[in-house]
């Protein structure tokens, strides 16, 4: 690990997400390149991921290592990184969103937070997103992923429905989905034609890495 990468966890660990972004500012006011601490960032965060699978962090605390990251990112590096047209390092783009009828979206939170720890580009586009909206943004982004959230059997159908508007849209083929909620199984998911299924946060960003052939 890097010393910049090393200096932002130690920052991240403190669960200050204010602190975190003012650092982040006097770095780049220091003239630290803003995609080399994007970077660090990312990395920082694999290892704070990794803290919370061995049990030393618990999931409150990642979700607010993960917000300060993503703040600091959103708020002050992407622009600075848009104007220099520099890419970052990214595992791929991921769209994710609760289903139509569905306004729950805390378990779509904390995958959003786990797949953004774990490297992905994470485009979160909100809670009852019609299949219209996941196809526009999938299209718009150029994603890679697709993440469905429903926490109600109710639109579980509504899963399905967007799967069904991406291959009348003609890109089914070029998205892989991924699909998760508390009435989801391995059973539905196959049935609702997904490429994969997380039971929970973790899972998901592995199922995520695997579909995407990406090695541990």
């Amino acid at each position: 690990m890097s010393m910049l990468s090393s200096t932002l966890k130690d920052q991240l660990l403190l669960f200050d997400p204010d602190k975190f972004v003012e650092t982040v500012r006097k770095l780049i006011d220091q003239g630290q390149n803003p995609t080399d601490v994007v970077n660090a960032i990312t990395e920082a965060l694999k290892e704070i991921g990794k803290k919370f699978e061995n049990g030393e962090i618990f999931l409150v605390h990642l979700v607010v290592a993960g917000d300060a990251a993503r703040r600091a990112t959103v708020e002050i590096l992407e622009p600075l990184i848009k104007k220099t047209k520099e890419k970052r390092e990214s595992l791929g783009k991921v769209v994710i969103g609760t289903v139509a009828g569905d306004i729950h979206d805390i378990g779509k939170n904390i995958v959003a937070m786990m797949l953004f720890t774990a490297g992905f580009e994470v485009i979160d586009i909100g809670k009852d997103v019609s299949a219209e909206d996941f196809v526009n943004k999938t299209n718009e982004s150029n994603a890679d992923i697709v993440a469905l959230s429903a926490l109600l059997t109710t639109t579980l159908p509504a899963q399905r429905d967007v799967i069904e508007a991406l291959r009348k849209a003609g890109i089914r083929d070029k998205v892989k989905v991924l699909v998760g909620g508390a009435p989801v199984t391995a059973k539905w998911a196959a049935e609702a034609g997904a490429d994969g299924y997380g039971e929970d946060a973790i899972e998901a960003v592995r199922v995520a890495k695997r579909i995407l052939n990406i090695k541990e």
